[in-house]
């Protein structure tokens, strides 16, 4: 691991949080653990719990799919176009994170954070779990574009498609965690969305200035800066087998 992804994780990590408790996926997860389990929602607090986490496993292995494809395409990318100009390419892609972090924080009038609709929806139920899930990936990537690009441009900035692949895995894995513990334990899951139904106004604000700072860094280069000073602090360090 290269100090690049030593700090580009964390931050997909914490993107994928921030998409999950964003008014654009939570209010949806009842309906969607209803859809992937078979269960209506009014009996979703006594379903089983085995079929439950199966069904939310299964859709997160849907959208996963998308958009690890997708982390590795940009990753692949910037591995391809990159070389002598990876300092501007950064630097720009800076400038569009901190847009995006503006546009989430809703600063940026005339935007809405729309989705695609399908409308053939795949069987209820554990099988059309994945199915599902790959539609989600696809059509709510508009919905989640401010968080998921800011990943996008991380992998761009590693410049290979496995770490694009990586970086978005982890995206998914904040992302899909709270699907599959929400699945886990149902009716305490309701009682924390209710609190963060609430606050939304701060989800989007830390979720904006994550963005903003990312931006930040890399459009003023601070990014590489960090990047050699964490390469250094791990140069000591050996892997045995």
């Amino acid at each position: 691991m290269t100090g690049g992804l030593l700090i580009a994780l964390p931050i997909a990590l914490l993107a994928g949080l921030v998409s999950f408790f964003s008014p654009c996926v939570l209010p949806l997860v009842p309906g969607y653990l209803s859809y992937v389990t078979g269960v209506s929602g009014a009996d979703l607090a006594e379903a089983r719990r085995g079929r439950m986490v199966a069904g939310a496993g299964l859709f997160v292995l849907g959208f996963t799919a998308v958009f690890v494809s997708t982390g590795a395409l940009f990753g692949q990318f910037g591995e391809v176009f990159q070389g002598e100009n990876k300092e501007i390419i950064t630097r720009v892609m800076g400038v569009l994170v901190i847009l995006l972090g503006l546009f989430f924080m809703g600063w940026i009038p005339g935007l809405t954070m729309r989705e695609f609709r399908f409308h053939k929806k795949p069987t209820a139920g554990l099988v059309g779990a994945p199915v599902l899930g790959v539609l989600f990936g696809i059509g709510w990537t508009p919905c989640m574009g401010p968080t998921l690009a800011a990943v996008g441009t991380l992998s761009i900035n590693e410049a290979t498609a496995g770490r694009g692949a990586l970086l978005t895995a982890v995206y998914c894995l904040g992302l899909g965690v709270p699907f599959i513990l929400a699945a886990v334990a149902f009716r305490k899951a309701l009682g924390a969305f209710g609190w963060v139904k609430k606050h939304y106004a701060w989800v989007m604000r830390i979720g904006g200035g994550m963005l903003i700072l990312t931006g930040l860094l890399l459009v003023t280069g601070m990014w590489f800066s960090i990047v050699n000073e964490m390469q250094t602090w791990t140069n000591g360090f050996t892997v045995g087998i």
